[in-house]
């Protein structure tokens, strides 16, 4: 690889680590291709992506971004998972490691704030961005269908009350 090329992917890695909203660092010796490959399909099925890079490339373009502190964790065989979505890295490559014990996780980071191997696992536990989404309608949309229940019942009320009369009339 030449300076060139080496100077694209420090500039790639850069914008990835900007962009990114969690950022996963994990070990991944063992791990066969094809294995690598399900990993890489799976974070890009969850709109992230799984990077293998030099770690002292990674950690040239670490310097001066808000996730600086996972240089520590960058020696050995090391994958980078990260997503825009904060949760999403997360819980695909947790949901991975469950699946495949060859995968360790090390640490991550989310913005400025460092997480260790726990908080990793903690926000993978998170709601993701379309289930808050998801939630949050369902909380506004609660009270009207609330409202437009209890002015529907007095209606029903009266309409089953005839009915019953008009049933014990008939027999």
């Amino acid at each position: 690889m030449d300076r060139a090329q080496k100077e694209r992917v420090v500039e790639e890695l850069g914008q990835i680590f900007d962009s990114s909203g969690v950022v996963v660092v994990a070990r991944y010796e063992g791990l066969t291709v094809a294995e690598m490959q399900d990993l890489r399909a799976r974070m890009r099925e969850a709109g992230g992506l799984v990077r293998v890079a030099k770690n002292r490339l990674a950690r040239i373009a670490l310097e001066g971004k808000p996730c600086a502190n996972i240089a520590d964790w960058l020696s050995g065989m090391t994958v980078l998972a990260c997503s825009e979505d904060p949760v999403a890295a997360a819980k695909v490559v947790e949901s991975f490691a469950k699946d495949n014990k060859k995968l360790e996780i090390l640490g991550g980071a989310m913005g400025d704030t460092a997480l260790d191997r726990a908080g990793v696992e903690a926000v993978s536990k998170m709601p993701s961005r379309e289930e808050l989404i998801a939630m949050i309608v369902g909380c506004i949309g609660a009270p009207a269908s609330n409202i437009a229940g209890a002015i529907g019942a007095p209606g029903a009320n009266i309409a089953g009350i005839l009915s019953a009369i008009e049933d014990k009339a008939a027999a």
